[in-house]
């Protein structure tokens, strides 16, 4: 299991965890519009790491992005099977092929 399946498995457990103990917990109660919220701001962070060019700090916060990705995902109740399904769909399709049929 990766780093990023057992992630996703923590933060879906923390769904019924007590928001007072757990600040995954506390995201996901204050419900999918903060937790979208929070991914944008964490986004936004990684994108100015990227162009500044200091690769420990994208590293760390493309590490923030990923984990409020799955925070998201969970207050929406979709798992990381469920985008790895559709990555998986996608493969061997070329990228402009597949946007392509996105638009129609």
């Amino acid at each position: 299991m990766s780093a990023l399946s057992r992630l996703a498995a923590t933060v879906e457990a923390r769904k019924s965890s007590d928001p007072d103990s757990s600040w995954t917990a506390r995201l996901l109660a204050k419900g999918p519009e903060k937790c979208a919220e929070k991914f944008g701001e964490e986004a936004v962070e990684a994108i100015i790491e990227a162009i500044k060019g200091d690769k420990a700090k994208l590293v760390s916060e493309a590490a923030d992005v990923l984990f409020h990705l799955l925070v998201m995902l969970a207050a929406r109740d979709v798992s990381l099977a469920d985008v790895e399904a559709e990555l998986a769909r996608r493969e061997g399709i070329s990228g402009l092929q597949e946007k392509a049929s996105r638009l129609e």
